[in-house]
């Protein structure tokens, strides 16, 4: 990761949190919003490899800001750092775009390790936030064999993005056109009724899909 957005209202906070991002990813240029009118302003200029979004701003939503890096910058991982555990919260976040989910009442260490993994397409999700999320899939997801609902070749997708690999990327394993994967991603969202990559990566897990090899794509 080259550079870093924080949306952050507290100045401590934001410090704390710059520091986190240097370990995880030493020399990594941290852009600073307090507001999120601010967050949106940065999203709006320039690109970002991952952003760090708290939800609750003194002028509005960090949710707004998630929006707008998923119509503006998709390709950016975006990781809501909140006090706020609530299902409702959650489920929201995961919706407008976020690709993890952290407390901020997690252990630093830990903190750090979870954003260096997700270089290895692990998401960025505190553990208990996990549960919930699991436990809300357990309740509410579809009734259905997903695994029947999806092509071989979007189950492939599936698998790839939940690796954490980027639609180019994908496009690449595949010998496929960057349209044609997005075109794939778009029906694998419909059918599993979700809206971001960490909801696609516990899906993948859920049904054990097994990602292909780039040699042996068709």
């Amino acid at each position: 990761m080259k550079t870093a957005l924080i949306v952050e209202d507290v100045g401590e906070t934001r410090r704390w949190l710059s520091g986190i991002l240097q370990s995880a990813y030493p020399g990594c240029e941290v852009e600073e919003a307090a507001t999120m009118r601010a967050g949106l302003a940065a999203v709006a200029a320039r690109d970002f490899d991952i952003a760090l979004i708290d939800l609750g701003l003194p002028d509005g939503s960090g949710l707004e800001v998630l929006r707008s890096l998923r119509l503006l910058r998709p390709e950016t991982i975006s990781i809501v750092t909140t006090v706020m555990g609530e299902d409702a919260y959650i489920v929201s976040a995961l919706s407008a775009g976020a690709s993890g989910y952290l407390l901020k009442e997690t252990p630093e260490d830990l903190l750090t390790r979870q954003l260096v993994q997700l270089a290895e397409g692990i998401p960025a999700i505190s553990p208990s936030i996990a549960r919930r999320i699991m436990d809300h899939f357990r309740l509410t997801g579809p009734a259905a064999e997903l695994d029947n609902a999806l092509t071989a070749r979007e189950s492939e997708v599936l698998g790839l993005i939940a690796r954490g690999l980027r639609n180019a990327d994908v496009a690449q394993a595949l010998s496929l056109a960057e349209s044609t994967v997005a075109s794939h991603i778009k029906a694998i969202y419909r059918k599993l009724g979700i809206s971001s990559r960490a909801e696609a990566s516990w899906h993948a897990t859920r049904l054990g899909l097994a990602v292909p090899k780039p040699d042996s794509a068709v």
